[in-house]
């Protein structure tokens, strides 16, 4: 045990882990989510692997006052024993075992009447409170969840397998949930409070993290998390969950591989990041690779990556870098490729650009619920950049500029499917022609409401990248998934 008189004995060395901030005036103390995850049924026309499903969380009893009074005796006891500065030079767990350590003899001496199950629950709370995010850490922990959603201190919901649910996390109170936030977002520089209540940030694994604070947010601070999995998704995970078909998943390994410019379109939680991912597997590790993000979330794999990130404007309200003064830097970088990570304004003029001169096989993403609609977009964010062309010759731009177009989607029933791949084939008049290599169609529901579809062949003989194909010598294996997918249509 140590403190802040007697910690001579301190001698252990390891991994660095933040120091925690000041204690809040209550600690939190919050209730593990028992929810059990449904399991994927299969379609009758398109048999699905399922993921694989985690065993239920233990359900934790209801909070009631006298724990969190007992805990905030605790925790003001601990806090005027430990020296943080100390315990800040420890690697997680030996600090986790430290504070277990003081809070035990904590309440021996105070003699708090706590059964075994009780003071190990104590223990828990205290150390996701010193070292941790608090009521969060059981829900940062699960694998299986793909957002958090914190809507004020009383009321969390997650999303797991495509739906959405109530946890039963709850925070003390909107002053311990600010706190909490305020940990998460200083820890990438930035800051969230009642002169800069909108903030974006990312948790030290990837995980996606917005807040809006009050007065903005009327009930009390609003906290979502995209989790980031700790295993990266593959295309050959996405053919076993159903989002693809195998030979639609070779058909997208080729467009990665021979240097198509795509964009990958859809909506919100559609699964746009998770492509991209996906397709980036099959960049050239020799390649020089430079990535463009609001918030650094893209994994790439390969050894020559320079990753870039915006970043807001301060107190008062200068040195803000925008998404476009990212990509127009990132040019003068030598980049091979230039990737995205989502598109949402006039830096779309110069991807497009870039695209068009000598950067083949860049790609971004974008908010769309159709391929059609994400052109629409596209020639409506050049305009809002102010760049006073005209539109045929914006939408001449577009459509020598980007190859593919493929559509994610997340359907009424939570699952996620890619539903076209699109190629943008030219102009013919004023209008952008592009035709479908591959779409899904959806047959109907079954007893349970899940969705049954397939993916279904266009019959489109060559596409328009064939060339490309056969530059890398891929001619033979893309005219053997165009082949296998029509035969299966015609099933």
């Amino acid at each position: 045990m140590f403190g802040k008189r007697g910690n001579e004995g301190f001698g252990k060395a390891g991994g660095a882990i933040a120091p925690p901030p000041p204690a809040p005036a209550a600690a939190a103390v919050a209730s593990s989510p028992a929810v059990l995850v449904e399991p994927q049924r299969e379609s009758s026309r398109q048999q699905v692997t399922p993921p694989p499903m985690q065993a239920p969380q233990r359900k934790r009893p209801v909070r009631t006052d006298e724990y969190y009074d007992t805990k905030q005796q605790v925790f003001s006891a601990l806090i005027d024993t430990i020296d943080l500065s100390q315990l800040s030079k420890l690697d997680g767990e030996s600090a986790r075992e430290e504070i277990r350590d003081i809070v035990n003899d904590i309440i021996t001496i105070k003699n708090f009447a706590m059964s075994i199950s009780e003071q190990e629950e104590l223990l828990e709370d205290i150390c996701n409170d010193v070292l941790g995010y608090g009521p969060l850490e059981p829900l940062l922990a699960r694998d299986d969840i793909a957002d958090i959603m914190v809507n004020g201190a009383g009321q969390t919901f997650i999303e797991v397998g495509g739906k959405t649910i109530e946890s039963e996390i709850r925070f003390r109170d909107n002053a311990q949930l600010l706190s909490i936030c305020q940990r998460i977002v200083s820890q990438v520089g930035r800051r969230v409070d009642e002169s800069s209540p909108i903030c974006d940030a990312r948790l030290p694994d990837g995980s996606r993290v917005n807040v809006i604070a009050p007065p903005l947010s009327i009930d009390g601070p609003a906290l979502t998390i995209r989790k980031f999995k700790k295993d990266k998704l593959t295309l050959d995970q996405l053919v076993r969950f159903g989002a693809i078909t195998p030979e639609g998943a070779t058909v997208l390994q080729i467009i990665g591989r021979v240097r198509c410019n795509v964009i990958i379109s859809g909506g919100t939680g559609s699964g746009k990041t998770t492509l991209l991912n996906c397709l980036t597997n099959y960049i050239d590790r020799d390649e020089r690779v430079i990535t463009c993000e609001d918030t650094a979330e893209l994994q790439l794999q390969q050894p020559h990556v320079v990753r870039l990130e915006t970043r807001p404007p301060n107190i008062e309200g200068e040195g803000e870098i925008t998404m476009r003064d990212l990509v127009k830097n990132c040019l003068r970088m030598r980049p091979e490729r230039i990737i995205v990570g989502e598109v949402r304004g006039p830096e779309v003029f110069d991807l497009l650009q870039a695209m068009n001169t000598g950067h083949d096989g860049s790609m971004g993403t974008i908010h769309a619920n159709t391929p059609r609609e994400c052109l629409s977009r596209i020639e409506s964010m050049i305009a809002m950049g102010g760049f006073s062309l005209p539109a045929k010759t914006v939408r001449e731009i577009i459509s020598t500029s980007v190859d593919v177009i493929i559509q994610a989607a997340r359907l009424r029933d939570g699952s996620r499917r890619i539903t076209q791949i699109t190629e943008v084939i030219g102009m013919e008049g004023d209008v952008i022609i592009t035709q479908d290599l591959m779409r899904y169609e959806i047959d109907g529901e079954d007893a349970g409401g899940r969705l049954i579809g397939r993916h279904m062949s266009t019959g489109v003989g060559k596409p328009h990248f064939w060339d490309r194909a056969r530059y890398f010598n891929e001619e033979k294996r893309l005219a053997g998934a165009l082949d296998a997918m029509e035969a299966k249509s015609k099933e």
